[in-house]
């Protein structure tokens, strides 16, 4: 008689040989585009299901004591992997014996017979004390350490990637939480908030995970402790290069987040790419011009791309409505007419397209040598460049600081700021008053004209921090406002409606293939396709907000889908 167990195994190994075929037919046909699609879904689906078994399959072999297995039993399995029958399915059932084995423990087992490396194995079993509870030195069951994560984890209906990556960084915290009722209370609500953060918005999820577990075993170290910490560390040549470890304060940081900004963003001129390849021509040795300067170059030596800038003002068309506009948090030196320049001359952002394929960590390494080289008058090593002065905007919440909340003082790109990293931004830096409602929608900050004004490009990104697209992460510099009134159809250029998108996400709401929505009082939301969204839910994205606010704005969110559904609040779907 074949049990359930062994006819599972069968099913299992005709799943494989299934599975294989299929992919041998992918691999050589000429697929149609909803075939390609289909393969590649049912593809995910089934890693989803095979990461949720791994977990499993580990589980099972410490709960069984399979590494115990004798010899006879092995050799069992051999036969019935190689001929996969009924019958050498219930003969692979083995016996474990006791006294000296072929495996000393379950990882020992994972790693010499199953080929899989210790510490992914480690890892597996870690997650399985997580989500599926493990075994005491009596032998006995124990319950899952991370129970809610658990109930998501056996969901089918859940991805258990994510259940399995919030549960690996929660359990990375395990010393750090502590022992004792207290300890339990804050795993609980950890937890709590990863579940919360995994079904409001799965994209964002990991980064508010890693944000809480970081907040955790930070604990309350004092300001004299991270000083000592602080410092550019050289840790020496590795592979022909020389490598530092730079370990900075967060409103350090913020500065460094922002001078990498302008120098990513093509439309600065500080991220002019040829400037940029230029530049890092003078500290490489790679070939560079071999005139001196513009004046000593022959007309027919001259770059193309400088004769069409001397061109007449009036040949540049006009800009859309989405500007390629300059970062309210880190501009160039020459701030007024940067921003002017990616006003009013939308091509530049594209003219060097061709040396955007460089990476990003190599563009701000020539930014910040071009820094580092420039002369006392601040003069770049090539005229090309401009040298990018950051410029950080630090959001308070007045509330919050009066109840002496940890995260009062937030910075453009999310990263949250001390009491006293605060004081001092406050005392060394030039204030922009930007007022938010209690909904993070910018208050009145200009009059209606074409274009929006520089305060209300301020205000703007300073609100929503980047792209308006659920989970994207493209930041507010990259982004270009949008009219969500189009001008040309009698829209005014106010706050209210004002969205923000990447290039992508803005060019796909003016396809139709999400709307945005415009909220009495608060900050507009997105309407997903019922196809990526089958609950037709508002969204915000909270990826640039910190975990605090990111639960607020999710809150806020769930709060407005409800008043809509039930009649009680009267919103605009705006057209594409």
């Amino acid at each position: 008689m074949t049990t359930d167990t062994a006819y599972a195994l069968l099913q299992l190994a005709k799943a494989r040989e299934l599975i294989d075929a299929a992919n041998a037919v992918f691999g050589a046909a000429d697929l149609p585009p909803g075939h390609a699609a289909g393969y590649a879904k049912y593809t995910e689906e089934i890693d989803q299901s095979l990461s949720r078994a791994k977990i499993r399959a580990a589980h099972a072999l410490r709960h069984t004591g399979a590494h115990k297995l004798d010899q006879a039993s092995f050799q069992h399995l051999g036969e019935a992997f190689e001929q996969p029958t009924p019958q050498s399915m219930q003969d692979a059932a083995g016996r474990t014996i006791t006294g000296r084995t072929d495996f000393r423990n379950t990882r020992s087992m994972m790693h010499d017979w199953l080929d899989i490396p210790r510490g992914t194995a480690s890892d597996r079993l870690i997650l399985a004390d997580c989500l599926l509870g493990g075994v005491d030195d009596s032998g006995q069951p124990t319950a899952p350490w991370l129970p809610e994560l658990a109930a998501e984890y056996n969901d089918p209906t859940i991805d258990p990637r994510l259940v399995m990556a919030a549960s690996t960084k929660l359990h990375s915290a395990r010393k750090d939480l502590g022992e004792g009722a207290a300890a339990n209370a804050k795993k609980a609500k950890l937890e709590r908030e990863s579940v919360a953060f995994m079904h409001a918005e799965p994209k964002s999820a990991r980064k508010h995970i890693s944000a809480m577990v970081a907040e955790v075993k930070a604990g309350q170290r004092p300001l004299k402790a991270l000083l000592e910490s602080i410092g550019i560390f050289k840790k020496g040549l590795r592979q022909g290069l020389i490598e530092y470890v730079l370990r900075v304060l967060p409103s350090q940081a913020a500065y460094i987040e922002a001078f990498f900004a302008s120098i990513d963003n093509p439309a600065t001129v500080a991220g002019n790419r040829e400037g940029l390849k230029d530049a890092e021509a003078q500290f490489t040795g790679a070939q560079v011009n071999e005139w001196g300067d513009e004046a000593s170059m022959p007309d027919w030596a001259q770059p193309e791309a400088e004769h069409e800038e001397s061109a007449d003002d009036s040949q540049h068309p006009d800009t859309s409505d989405a500007e390629a506009t300059q970062s309210s948090s880190q501009e160039t030196t020459a701030e007024d007419s940067s921003e002017a320049e990616a006003d009013e001359q939308p091509e530049h952002r594209t003219a060097s397209a061709s040396w955007e394929d460089l990476k990003p960590e190599r563009r701000r390494l020539v930014g910040l040598m071009t820094l580092l080289m420039s002369d006392r008058t601040g003069s770049p090593p090539h005229r090309k460049l401009a040298l990018a002065t950051p410029q950080v905007s630090i959001i308070l919440n007045y509330e919050k600081m009066l109840a002496q909340a940890k995260d009062f003082a937030v910075t453009s790109s999310g990263i949250q700021l001390s009491a006293g990293e605060a004081r001092a931004a406050l005392c060394n830096s030039g204030i922009y008053p930007v007022v938010l409602n209690g909904k993070s929608l910018p208050l009145d900050l200009g009059r209606t004209q074409r274009l929006y004004s520089k305060a209300q490009r301020r205000a703007i990104r300073a609100a929503y921090r980047g792209c308006s697209y659920p989970g994207c992460s493209m930041p507010a510099e990259r982004c270009e406002i949008d009219h969500l009134d189009a001008w040309e159809k009698g829209g005014r250029t106010d706050i209210k409606s004002a969205g923000l998108s990447c290039l992508i996400h803005h060019t796909g709401r003016h396809c139709g293939l999400f709307h945005a929505v415009k909220i009495p009082g608060s900050r507009p939301m997105v309407l997903l396709s019922p196809e990526l969204d089958p609950e037709q839910k508002l969204r915000i994205n909270t990826y640039f907000m910190t975990p605090a606010e990111a639960l607020e704005a999710q809150a806020l969110a769930d709060e407005t889908t409800a008043k809509w559904r039930a009649g009680q609040l009267e919103v605009e779907i705006v057209d594409p």
